[in-house]
């Protein structure tokens, strides 16, 4: 059992975060991780457009993917701009979206920093701007998409924990790995494995199981800002508050904050949809 506790503690020393390198050019594991999550959600979308009662197109629905890997990055990147690190890309704004970085040397990062939260927004907003466009119901189509998308969303984390960032906080559980990036040397949660669970096949598993319920349109979408808030929420106290924020009023994270707005963002749109 001890060495099997000390094979699993020291995982994330052992794995590459890049597929090749050539000089600091990498070609990371974390972006064939964002492909696998979009073609896993693209996939399931369109073995329901043929196994349920939806109408869409194919080439509406191939359109709508690159829509929202747009959103996403966008969306993703600015988020992550505005709620975790403004002051740092007022002073270098360049690098907001160039892959390099300009303080401390030129060097490439590959844009370090995306923000869950904002790539929500960016694909919210991107979708909304599709429906209109194509002129289809927003609220079907976002509760067609939604049993997808937390499967996907899994391998993200999976991204995240090969590339041994955002790992969580210290820990003397046997659970526990050393993350290379941590200087301190300590044990820490995987954070990033509980999140691909439990924000992802978890919810999933809820979601894709009830996914033929009869309900009003917006339901799956309601749930699934509540589920996901809900379980981001709790992961955060096991999560590595962000450095150069830490704890907000010295008991919460940022991004709690912004979990909790997904929570009742989503029971708001629950009642809205449900008494409309």
């Amino acid at each position: 059992m001890n060495t099997f506790i000390n094979f699993w503690q020291h995982i994330p020393e052992h794995i590459k975060p890049y597929i090749i390198q050539i000089g600091q050019f990498q070609v990371r594991y974390y972006g064939l991780m964002y492909i696998i999550a979009f073609s896993v959600v693209y996939f399931l979308s369109f073995h329901r457009m043929k196994t349920e009662d939806y109408d869409y197109q194919k080439t509406e629905v191939e359109n709508y993917f690159v829509w929202a890997i747009l959103g996403l990055m966008l969306g993703a990147r600015i988020g992550y701009v505005l709620f975790y690190n403004l002051n740092y890309y007022i002073s270098y704004p360049l690098e907001i979206f160039l892959p390099f970085s300009f303080s401390g040397g030129f060097h490439f990062t590959g844009l370090a920093g995306m923000s869950y939260h904002g790539g929500l927004i960016g694909v919210i907003t991107s979708t909304v701007l599709f429906c209109k466009k194509y002129k289809i119901e927003f609220w079907r189509f976002a509760d067609f998409l939604v049993p997808s998308i937390p499967l996907g969303y899994t391998f993200g984390r999976i991204g995240n924990f090969i590339n041994g960032e955002l790992y969580g906080r210290a820990t003397d559980a046997p659970l526990g790995m050393y993350f290379p990036l941590d200087t301190s040397g300590q044990l820490r949660h995987p954070s990033q494995l509980y999140e691909a669970f439990l924000e992802g096949i978890l919810l999933f598993i809820i979601l894709w199981s009830i996914r033929r319920k009869k309900v009003f349109d917006g339901f799956f979408f309601s749930l699934y800002i509540i589920g996901y808030g809900t379980v981001r929420f709790f992961i955060e106290m096991l999560r590595e508050p962000d450095p150069q924020i830490g704890y907000l009023f010295g008991v919460i994270t940022l991004g709690q904050i912004l979990c909790l707005c997904m929570i009742f963002t989503g029971i708001g749109l629950y009642y809205f949809r449900k008494n409309k």
